[in-house]
């Protein structure tokens, strides 16, 4: 049997570790600091079940959902960028994306570290669309909710019979967020799953989980590795919950069955 060797795994964890934070790291004072070097970044960050896009989407939310520090999350960021995995732009649609599903408290710490990282790398603000910039008929605007539901969660919406289904869920989250252009639906699902899973809602965790993979964006092999990505900012107690979840509904799409509450 052939052994690891403990100094190999050391050096590949530098390396990652400056790789995805876009900068060279300090050596780690605490046995904490040594254990991001030589599991999180050497191990985690370096499987190649999952690419590296996906891994700062869901990196960067669930940083930001568990309250990371400001260092984690500028880290992210300025990797992110320095490495071309994302424009500022995108990063800035990452941040309002997580404010739907991890509420806007947690979304402004992303949004602030975002601001940091362009202000210190001296980046000129990105044009943006606007929320809303033209005159909408709300009838449309409501039917278009509708039709976006189905096609992000591959069955059909809620009746919008309370203000939370109808000016929340289909007028404004799927009316307006999951249709902007400024980031494409794979990365939108990224960042939807860290806010389900850290909503604990069981509804919404199956339903997600389940449309990620119905729709072609996520496949199960690449869940599987989401769910480990998720837990190391999330614990392994949150990660078991949504590993569950993974593995039915995983089993629920691949024999071609409808999503069921």
């Amino acid at each position: 049997m052939s052994l690891l060797d403990p100094a190999q795994r050391t050096a590949r964890g530098l390396a990652l570790q400056a790789e995805v934070t876009g900068q060279p790291p300090p050596g780690p004072a605490t046995l904490l600091e040594e254990s991001w070097r030589d599991f999180v970044y050497a191990e985690v960050w370096n499987r190649p079940g999952l690419d590296r896009r996906s891994r700062y989407l869901i990196s960067l939310a669930s940083a930001a959902m568990s309250n990371g520090s400001a260092a984690i999350l500028d880290g992210y960021v300025r990797g992110a960028l320095a490495g071309k995995e994302l424009t500022l732009g995108e990063l800035r649609e990452a941040a309002l994306h997580l404010a739907v599903y991890g509420g806007w408290s947690r979304a402004t710490e992303l949004d602030l570290a975002i601001t940091r990282v362009a202000d210190a790398l001296g980046l000129a603000p990105v044009a943006l669309a606007p929320i809303r910039g033209e005159p909408w008929d709300p009838t449309v605007r409501h039917a278009e909710g509708s039709r976006n539901f189905t096609d992000v969660m591959t069955f059909a919406g809620p009746p919008p019979v309370t203000p939370y289904f109808d000016a929340g869920i289909l007028n404004f989250v799927f009316a307006e967020m999951w249709c902007r252009p400024g980031l494409d639906q794979r990365s939108r699902r990224w960042i939807t799953l860290v806010g389900v899973a850290e909503s604990a809602a069981v509804i919404p965790i199956r339903s997600h989980i389940y449309a990620a993979m119905a729709s072609g964006n996520c496949p199960a092999e690449e869940m599987q590795e989401f769910v480990l990505q998720y837990a190391i900012h999330a614990g392994w107690p949150k990660g078991s919950v949504i590993q569950g979840a993974v593995l039915e509904m995983a089993q629920r799409v691949a024999a071609g069955l409808p999503f069921e509450n």
